[in-house]
């Protein structure tokens, strides 16, 4: 029988697990696997995994996600790629239809893409709106396709555009770089023209750039470069005309990028994954002593810190929050 792992940020993935059942019955080799505030994506990575080991036919499974992009998703993705099952394969956008649908399917079904292919149009069928005069129309008839960009040629060097700096409209360091809440409501948030993800590692790993890359909202452009590259672009005036959104994974990066001369007003502290060693700070953030003496660091070249994972939260103060953990 098909496996069927159901994914998702929070405990969605555990209601829909047990709406499905009120609905379809128990069911055999389903599993669960919610992303918690405290995780990073190896904790996600890893408990993909085990969910999937404890499945009576590991050869065919299917992933049903929330959100395509987050975490859940690029961890999801990440596991296809580098575990290269012929049978395994993931569809995001997870409802209620299509996991009945899911259930249902996977009885006479040998293969988890049989599955998906049966239950792709029922998950959109799903959608309804009441009265139904109301239900807009499709978006693919509505929106005429974007045209393609015009070809630019290569801009001289020392040309100035805008005014000559780029403007980094939302500085963010994040354990989990860019995902759901990042592509979604702060890229609304922001309206930037291109997202920059600052990470020497991630640049030199092509599994985890491609990911991030997938992940990009529509119409903005992603790159991932390393911070020597932030350091050399954001000298150069050609990018001057550029609002961008920078996302940092650690505060140890950012410092890199400001020792080189990038200077940030503002940075929002939106993750930093619990890991050993480390105290919890609150549901998003933990530190240990070096990450307090980098962000001290920052705070020193004139960097003011705030606390936000997403846009609808409440601002908070990350030394205050630190010097109640008697951290600060």
């Amino acid at each position: 029988m098909v496996g069927i792992v159901l994914a998702s940020h929070g405990k969605f993935a555990e209601g829909i697990k047990e709406s499905g059942q009120m609905i379809f019955g128990p069911q055999e080799d389903v599993a669960a696997v919610v992303l918690t505030p405290d995780m990073g994506p190896d904790d996600m990575h890893k408990k993909l995994l085990d969910a999937i080991a404890t499945f009576s036919d590991q050869e065919h499974v299917l992933f049903l996600v929330d959100l395509w992009g987050g975490t859940p998703f690029n961890q999801v993705s990440r596991i296809i790629d580098e575990e290269k099952h012929e049978d395994w394969v993931a569809i995001t956008g997870l409802n209620l239809p299509m996991l009945v649908s899911a259930y249902g399917s996977r009885m006479g079904a040998d293969t988890a893409v049989d599955v998906m292919k049966e239950i792709f149009p029922e998950a959109k069928d799903g959608i309804k709106v009441k009265p139904e005069e109301l239900e807009p129309a499709s978006a693919s008839a509505a929106v005429p396709a974007a045209a393609p960009a015009a070809p630019q040629g290569a801009i001289p060097e020392g040309t100035v555009l805008g005014t000559g700096h780029i403007d980094y409209a939302y500085v963010r360091i994040d354990t989990r770089l860019l995902h759901g809440q990042v592509a979604t409501a702060w890229t609304k948030q922001v309206q930037p023209d291109r997202i920059l993800v600052v990470s020497d590692n991630v640049a030199h790993d092509e599994l985890r750039k491609t990911m991030i890359v997938q992940a990009a909202p529509p119409g903005v452009h992603v790159h991932v470069i390393p911070i020597s590259k932030l350091v050399q672009v954001d000298k150069d005036p050609r990018f001057g005309a550029t609002k961008a959104m920078v996302l940092f994974e650690n505060p140890q990066d950012l410092l890199e990028a400001e020792k080189g001369g990038v200077k940030f007003p503002k940075v929002c502290i939106g993750s930093m994954a619990h890991s050993e060693g480390k105290t919890v700070i609150n549901q998003a953030i933990a530190c240990d002593a070096k990450d307090v003496e980098t962000l001290k660091a920052i705070r020193d070249n004139g960097t003011e810190f705030y606390v936000q994972k997403v846009p609808s939260d409440r601002v908070e103060d990350i030394w205050k929050l630190l010097a109640e953990k008697n951290m600060a």
